[in-house]
């Protein structure tokens, strides 16, 4: 690896880490927040879906705009935004302002994750290439696990309002190390960025999940839920339909022809949504039924974050050596078996005998996951298209977490209970098993 290829993955691994870890340190600190500020269930689905929402909506604009503009002034733009939007979290005064502070941080985190995987894409190749978006894959994976420990850290020391004042630093650094990156050449000219075919996703994908999270209020049969939510799906077609039709679409409906970024998308939107699940309802589940405080919560999953840091660049590596079906398979189904090994768990919550195996499992499942997935993905489309391939994958995982975060109610009800957690747990595993047997079924490992 030159000088230059390591600095650029620091880099891409800053920018990302970041939008990531404020996809899931803000679990840990719902208690507290909805505490201070007001609100139940509704109001922390919320929080962490308005970052969702914006973000899986817009990431696909900003692939585009990632191939247009250049890498390097993308990830500047969406940092810079990041760090203003992040202040206005940390001094929010009510739960509305925090929500819509997070749709804001949304829109600037959409602009870091394409672009870095994009810039990972075009300096690396081969195994080399493999081995980097695992290393890649690993610490945004751990910032996605690590978060609900940094979380519980902050809140019980200090504030809540640090788990968002705290990314001011890495933003800093990463913008002070992006200093010595050569701005790449523009990689599309003669293109336009698609509008229309962003307002119309960002209505399909919000309609529903504000049906999703606020139907346990007002009802189904209400036409404050029925009316957003058939309006999303109206949406949805038409941006289908729309993007079949344009000259420059978001997404380029033709890359959904190549076997592996077809099936690999299928296969991320049942992991994603599993893993989001799981991970949103164990660190409030803990706190609020088991009477943890937000530190052992945020620990609980630390051992995933362990367990992908030594294993996610080896799998990563193995992936691009050996292709990614095999693990594709194996992952998903290992995690899914942790997840229903949870079932044991009691009103008594003992983390050592009831928690702890089954997210040994789900740390190694993941591992084994999620570097060998973005390698099948973006393996097998062309590197000039790296951006909006990013994009597209990292946006479906997004919403398909976003979605999943919004149907907590309707499988445990309004509030948080043994009995619904463990019917999200099975749920968790069902979706995992499904993209694993997906993943046997249709990925191919694709010979370089």
């Amino acid at each position: 690896m030159t000088n230059k290829q390591r600095l650029v993955l620091f880099i891409c691994i800053l920018a990302s880490f970041v939008a990531f870890l404020d996809g899931s340190v803000v679990g840990v600190a719902l208690p507290s927040i909805t505490d201070e500020l007001g609100g139940g269930l509704s109001t922390q689905q919320w929080i962490v879906d308005a970052y969702l929402i914006t973000l899986g909506s817009l990431m696909l604009v900003a692939g585009s705009v990632s191939d247009l503009f250049g890498r390097k002034k993308v990830l500047i733009a969406g940092l810079i935004g990041f760090a203003l939007a992040s202040v206005l979290c940390a001094i929010a005064p009510s739960g509305i302002f925090l929500i819509i502070a997070r749709g804001i941080q949304g829109i600037a985190g959409a602009l870091l994750v394409p672009s870095s995987l994009a810039l990972i894409i075009s300096n690396f190749s081969d195994s080399a290439q493999g081995k980097a978006i695992g290393t890649w894959t690993a610490w945004t994976g751990i910032a996605f696990v690590v978060g609900p420990l940094l979380g519980g850290l902050l809140v019980d020391m200090f504030s809540w309002r640090l788990v968002f004042a705290i990314n001011l630093f890495p933003i800093a650094l990463t913008l002070w190390l992006m200093r010595s990156l050569p701005q790449p050449k523009q990689i599309q000219k003669n293109t336009s960025i698609d509008y229309v075919g962003a307002i119309l996703c960002t209505i399909g994908v919000g309609g529903p999940v504000y049906a999703l999270i606020e139907q346990a209020h007002y009802g189904w049969a209400n036409p404050l839920i029925y009316i957003p939510f058939l309006l999303g799906i109206a949406a949805l077609l038409l941006f289908v339909r729309y993007e079949k039709h344009i000259s420059n679409p978001m997404i380029p409906l033709i890359l959904f022809k190549t076997r592996n970024f077809n099936v690999g998308n299928i296969a991320t939107i049942a992991i994603y949504a599993g893993l989001s699940i799981a991970t949103f309802l164990i660190t409030i589940f803990v706190q609020q039924v088991g009477g943890y405080s937000a530190i052992q919560a945020g620990m609980a999953l630390l051992p995933v974050t362990i367990i992908m840091f030594i294993l996610s660049p080896l799998f990563g590596a193995l992936a691009g050596k050996y292709g990614p079906r095999l693990f594709m398979v194996i992952g998903p189904i290992i995690a899914g078996i942790g997840f229903l090994c949870m079932l044991t768990v009691n009103e008594l919550v003992a983390y050592w005998l009831q928690l702890l195996p089954g997210i040994v499992l789900f740390g190694l499942g993941l591992s084994i996951t999620v570097a060998p997935l973005t390698t099948a993905i973006l393996g097998s489309i062309n590197k000039y298209q790296a951006g909006i391939a990013s994009a597209i994958n990292n946006a479906i995982s997004r919403v398909a977490g976003l979605v999943a975060i919004a149907s907590v109610g309707v499988v445990t009800g309004t509030t948080v209970t043994l009995a619904g957690f463990h019917r999200a747990m099975i749920l968790t595993a069902v979706l995992l098993l499904f993209g694993g047997i997906i993943s046997a079924i249709g990925i191919r490992n694709v010979k370089s």
